[in-house]
């Protein structure tokens, strides 16, 4: 049976990568290091490649430690595997980078639609500062917020999905089938949501990989399925007013 976006009630939502640039933040929190080392060989891609790696790998191994501290330990890794010299400071600096994140340019006005047809929920990596700051860049108020912190895992971790889900049926009723999860990372959040059964929409910032990069996220070499695909959150909100006129 095809799905239709009217059939819910709740759209849950990874933040970074869907909402928040976080490649650009991540790109740019990079500059002190690469500017410092005098190299002209480590492109965008190469550095965001090189984050993939360092990320993922740091939050299976520490899960319960703050993102903060986890992006501080992440930029020595890249630094090391990258052939550069960081300083304490440098690491720190990019640890509290989140700040600074922006938001995609149709985020604010996308969520202010999408608020008047749903409940909208975020399940994020981040600590509850982190999300906090970039909270005030997107331009409505979550009926729920759900970060790593909260949980004790980091996505693709299957934790994260149940406490989203069990949170759902217990403090606002809602149960599972009234579930879209919206997000970018095939590999933190649609692979869980097809071992959940959980509903999903792709919004494909990278435009179905033509670059041919993964960008910050880890590649999949199996793409996992989704029910609704989007290249843009406006483009999901221009579906979503055909949907419910």
């Amino acid at each position: 049976m095809t799905k239709t976006l009217n059939r819910f009630s709740t759209l849950t939502f990874d933040c970074y990568g869907t909402l928040i640039d976080w490649e650009s933040g991540i790109w740019d929190a990079l500059q002190p290091l690469i500017a410092a080392s005098n190299r002209n060989d480590i492109t965008r891609e190469v550095g965001l490649m090189a984050f993939a790696r360092a990320e993922s790998a740091r939050q299976k191994a520490t899960p319960g430690l703050a993102y903060p501290e986890l992006l501080s330990q992440v930029h020595n890794t890249i630094a090391r595997d990258l052939g550069l010299d960081s300083s304490p400071a440098q690491d720190e600096g990019f640890g509290q980078s989140v700040a600074h994140w922006p938001a995609f340019a149709d985020t604010a006005d996308a969520l202010r639609v999408l608020k008047q047809h749903f409940r909208l929920v975020i399940l994020s990596n981040v600590n509850n500062q982190g999300f906090a700051y970039s909270n005030k860049k997107l331009g409505v108020e979550f009926d729920a917020v759900y970060t790593a912190e909260m949980i004790g895992t980091y996505k693709p971790h299957a934790d994260n999905f149940a406490y989203m889900l069990n949170r759902l049926k217990n403090d606002f009723g809602v149960a599972q089938d009234h579930v879209l999860h919206t997000a970018q990372s095939l590999f933190h959040d649609h692979a869980q949501a097809n071992n959940f059964g959980l509903s999903s929409a792709w919004i494909d910032r990278q435009y179905l990989n033509q670059s041919k990069s993964w960008g910050a996220t880890a590649k999949m070499e199996i793409r996992p399925h989704y029910d609704f695909y989007f290249n843009s959150m406006a483009e999901m909100a221009d579906a979503v007013q055909n949907a419910m006129a």
